[in-house]
């Protein structure tokens, strides 16, 4: 009897698959849609609540759309920067910096393959910054209404890349692990691979067979998107000082991020950053065995804690 599942055959990476010009139109890219309009809902819900009005100004809904084109801009710009010159190690982009951002491939379009959270993350910061001190509104206040707006519309963009079949997690056991089409195969004649496959209820029918991986994809949308907007969104009209939500994002994503990536598969061309065993890494087989990812979102921590810790030393200096 499987113990795992078997990923939906009815899923393909475009809407219309097969039909001219609609078949361009792809899951992951809807998502991004979602995500944006998500978010940017959430914004407008703050900004009425009055989360940036002041005494001699009022937001408007101008104020609103051309923040978040600035930031959506510099978010892609960002995460397509990352993903090209920190997860790809092949050089390609340094010796062909035109193709960043050019969708297509050998005649057929392929939209931008490959986008980084963390870029993603410090391009939109950027952006949301330059608004700012263009627009001279407060820095900290606007960032703190879109830490709380962000997790939920992030949820969508997991979601992408489960319906895109990648970033899938490690090899398991567990009755909810999934079969990935893309997955790397392994040859039932090894001993581990065979035992693995018995424990998993997998057939072994060839000489190659694909295990079942974690669904990090939807772990990530669970608990990077909706349990921290749920926190966040609990907590929206009690912080106690600006620039809270961003130190609270920054720690929480990613200390959530960091204990997810256990699961999640590192990419293959980069394996560990920091490895303490030869362990390969579809195995979890060292919690020292630490990824590109999480070295990122260990950056992210510190840098969240200093924001939180450093404004509590500066409040208590000051009013003592």
């Amino acid at each position: 009897m499987p113990l795992y599942i078997n990923y939906p055959s009815w899923i393909h990476q475009q809407i219309f698959p097969g039909v001219p010009f609609l078949g361009l139109l792809r899951w992951y890219g809807l998502m991004y849609v979602f995500a944006f309009v998500t978010a940017y809902l959430l914004f407008q819900k703050q900004v009425k609540e009055g989360a940036l009005n002041t005494k001699t100004y009022t937001v408007t809904d101008d104020d609103v759309f051309s923040f978040f084109v600035t930031g959506i801009i510099m978010l892609l710009v960002g995460a397509r920067l990352a993903s090209c010159f920190i997860y790809d190690d092949t050089l390609f982009y340094l010796k062909k910096p035109w193709l960043i951002f050019w969708p297509f491939r050998n005649g057929k379009f392929t939209g931008l393959q490959g986008m980084s959270y963390h870029g993603g993350f410090v391009g939109g910061l950027l952006g949301m910054i330059i608004w700012c001190r263009k627009n001279k509104q407060p820095i900290l206040k606007w960032v703190d209404v879109m830490g709380v707006s962000i997790p939920l519309g992030y949820t969508f963009g997991r979601l992408g890349n489960f319906l895109n079949g990648e970033l899938f997690g490690r090899i398991t056991t567990q009755p909810w692990g999934i079969v990935f089409p893309a997955a790397q195969k392994f040859s039932s004649s090894i001993p581990w691979v065979a035992e693995f496959a018995e424990l998993a209820g997998v057939e072994v029918t060839g000489g190659l067979i694909n295990l079942p991986r974690h669904p990090s994809q939807l772990y990530e949308a669970l608990f990077e998107g909706v349990f921290l907007f749920i926190v966040f969104w609990s907590l929206r009209k009690k912080k106690p000082f600006d620039g809270f939500f961003l130190g609270l994002y920054l720690t929480g994503y990613g200390f959530v991020r960091f204990i997810i990536e256990y699961f999640r598969e590192p990419d293959l061309n980069l394996g560990y950053r920091i490895q303490a065993t030869d362990a390969p890494t579809y195995l979890n087989d060292s919690l020292l065995n630490i990824s590109t990812g999480q070295i990122l979102c260990f950056i992210m921590i510190v840098t969240g804690l200093t924001v939180l810790v450093g404004h509590a030393i500066w409040n208590k200096k000051h009013k003592a």
